[in-house]
């Protein structure tokens, strides 16, 4: 059975596969970018306490491997909390908070870019610093950091993989079942790594697209 027909004969569940990691990786960017922004303004914050909190989450984040902050979340909740936690919700939770520390480092970066001078300026005029940051930080900040948030979306899609660990049906859980079903241990994730390869590709060349018409606008 060739890659095409294999792809037809279990296409319900690629496409169960499709929709799980799509919806989990939106939904994980949402949530990683909110709790991500809350992080890099404590960051950014005077107070040493604040700024310690968001500095330690965000490298004991990016300093141990996704999947066994989802083992973590998925085996600690009933170990904590005596919950046994549904695998997509634990997914989800370990990948918002995975996401976030990496958003918040994007949002710093993003708000510190911005010319010292224009909240000097700003001040001069009589704005707080809240108006400042809300009216003339915010909005270049953001113009400057979505196309890296577009490549944090790629990144999520292709790091969600390992949600099948815990039973989640992503592209990798619907691969597992289709080799274990058809008996072909390769030609299955090899599909797998051709619908990746087209969502990732493809999201690449929006966010580049997108960049360029930024680039112009400038």
């Amino acid at each position: 059975m060739n890659l095409v027909e294999l792809f037809i004969e279990y296409k319900y569940y690629y496409l169960i596969g499709v929709r799980i990691t799509l919806l989990l990786s939106f939904l994980s960017l949402i949530i990683g970018t909110t709790l991500g922004a809350l992080l890099s303004i404590l960051k950014l914050s005077k107070g040493k306490f604040l700024r310690a909190i968001s500095n330690i989450y965000i490298e004991i984040v990016r300093g141990t491997p996704m999947m066994v902050q989802i083992a973590l979340v998925y085996f600690g909740s009933y170990v904590i909390m005596g919950v046994n936690m549904d695998g997509f919700l634990a997914a989800l939770i370990a990948v918002s908070l995975n996401s976030a520390a990496y958003v918040a480092e994007i949002i710093r970066s993003g708000i510190q870019s911005i010319d010292k001078g224009q909240i000097e300026a700003s001040r001069s005029l009589g704005l707080s610093e809240g108006q400042t940051m809300r009216y003339i930080i915010m909005p270049q900040a953001i113009k400057n950091i979505l196309p890296a948030l577009g490549n944090e979306f790629v990144t999520l899609i292709k790091e969600t993989a390992v949600a099948s660990t815990i039973g989640v049906a992503d592209l990798m859980y619907a691969s597992k079942i289709v080799q274990s079903t058809s008996f072909q241990p390769f030609n299955p994730l090899i599909i797998v790594a051709i619908i990746y390869f087209i969502f990732t590709y493809t999201l690449s060349k929006v966010i580049g697209l997108f960049e360029r018409r930024l680039a112009h606008n400038d």
